[in-house]
């Protein structure tokens, strides 16, 4: 049976150049797809083509991009079965997940096509003192100019859809590169925005080899970079970017608090959801879990039946919950840092075992500070439990961090909820849920290590767009 190959698209159009990127299935490990791989000169011809592309899509009017925008929402909607099932060969995601991020593909770009008409200023008041009496001031929003997209492999979809709508919202042209592990998505995003009427060079999706993707870093004729993926290498482009601005997604390794007052059966169905949906291939997947001490013996009882029961297998029955991680180096590497840490004195409650890319969803406690598993971003199916007796030490046990995404915390104490917003050095805090809670229009982005900026269309649409003022002195 022949393997189904895909384009790149350079300034719009599709160009066949090669097959040369093998795309796995991941859970068979066999080749899925094939795709034509850009070079360093099909990169400057995108770049240029985004340079060329910029008034034109500064003057695209807001109904135009909007209705861009749409025509994807319903071409989504009509292919949602066919991306779903790329998502579950490519990402390894169970069919549930894949939906679920099909789903919210669609829901980003409809927000953005909302918020594409609103990409207003305002009025500002001149009268500030007599000798401005006379005058009148207004601002606008104009786009930055070409921008660089780089996207990682755990949201093929939903990822590239919070860099790219925003762009077209904005009227940015736009140069992205997708994941080589899962390009297939953003291929496809960008074979339905091939139907549109966009000035020639308002997009380009190239998968690139590391060595020749440094122009979207360093060339100043892009004017900003958006960044999801590693903590390393975000902050190394970021010294690298010059005078551009950087907004980086970079990960945690984040936390959630249950308190004495929680509904326990609520907490545990969302604590596991939280952990282990997507093979635990989540920036904000719960890793950290403060409990009270006086019901920390009865959610870890009731947490090791629930994650026991969870099923992992093929992605693509309904009933599958842990599917593939997205290489088996990674497996093993997760079962390393298990082995590190029960090497250390932790206690494995549950799970930690491989076969091929599937690590059974694993639960320990008393795992050391200095342990991986505690103080790194796991990016797989692992938790840790801990007890704790005062919330304020709690909340500073979660503080002790490199990372900063967002935290959650099941707790109903109104005091103790601004307490936590108060103090919790975090990008997001969530309130009776996980911190594996998102919403497409919400600012969304961490601090210290978890990287710079907020995504979020609203907030991704201001990132892209610079403030033009305008002052009239009356006469």
């Amino acid at each position: 049976m022949s393997i189904p190959s895909y384009p790149y698209y350079l300034a719009n159009r599709a160009v066949h150049a090669n097959t040369d990127l093998a795309v796995e299935d991941k859970h068979s490990g066999e080749v899925a797809y094939r795709v034509a791989k850009a070079d360093a000169d099909a990169l400057e011809q995108a770049i240029a083509a985004a340079e060329r592309a910029a008034a034109p899509m500064a003057a695209l009017p807001s109904h135009k991009r909007r209705d861009v925008l749409l025509h994807c929402v319903e071409r989504f909607k009509a292919r949602r079965d066919e991306l779903a099932e790329v998502l579950v060969v490519e990402g390894g995601k169970v069919i549930k997940d894949a939906r679920g991020e099909v789903q919210r593909l669609i829901e980003t770009f409809q927000i953005a096509a909302e918020e594409s008409t609103r990409v207003g200023g305002e009025v500002l008041p001149m009268d500030i003192a007599e000798r401005t009496e006379r005058w009148m001031g207004m601002t606008k929003k104009v786009p930055i100019g070409p921008v660089s997209l780089i996207t990682p492999f755990n949201f093929p979809y939903n990822l590239v859809a919070h860099k790219v709508a925003p762009a077209i919202a904005a009227g940015c042209p736009f140069v992205l590169k997708p994941a080589d592990k899962t390009p297939v998505g953003a291929l496809l995003i960008g074979e339905i925005l091939a139907e549109c009427d966009l000035p020639e060079g308002a997009f380009s999706i190239l998968p690139l080899d590391v060595e020749d993707a440094a122009p979207l870093t360093e060339d100043e004729r892009l004017k900003l970079l958006s960044f999801t993926g590693s903590d390393k290498v975000g902050w190394m482009l970021k010294s690298k970017a010059g005078k551009k601005p950087v907004v980086m997604e970079l990960g945690g390794n984040a936390a959630c608090l249950v308190d004495a007052d929680a509904d326990l059966d609520d907490a545990v169905d969302r604590l596991v959801f939280g952990a282990f949906y997507q093979s635990g291939q989540s920036c904000i997947s719960v890793q950290r879990v403060q409990v009270h001490e006086s019901i920390y013996d009865e959610l870890k009882a009731r947490l090791v039946e629930k994650v026991t029961a969870l099923k992992g297998g093929d992605p693509r029955d309904p009933e599958t919950f842990i599917g593939p991680l997205i290489t088996e180096q990674d497996a093993e590497r997760v079962m390393d840092w298990i082995r590190e840490a029960t090497d250390q004195g932790a206690e494995l409650l549950v799970g930690g075992e491989r076969q091929g890319r599937i690590v059974t969803p694993a639960v320990l406690e008393k795992v050391g500070r200095e342990c991986k598993l505690y103080n790194q971003e796991v990016f797989g199916p692992v938790m840790v439990l801990e007890p704790f007796s005062d919330f304020d030490a709690a909340l500073e046990t979660i503080n002790d961090s490199r990372y900063g995404l967002q935290a959650g915390l099941f707790v109903r104490d109104i005091g103790k909820i601004r307490k936590a917003w108060d103090r919790l050095d975090v990008g997001g805090v969530i309130i009776n849920d996980v911190p594996s809670f998102r919403v497409d229009h919400m600012p969304y982005g961490g601090v210290k290590d978890s990287g710079l900026g907020r995504e979020g269309i609203k907030y991704a649409i201001e990132d892209m767009t610079e403030i033009r003022l305008l002052a009239i002195r009356g006469i």
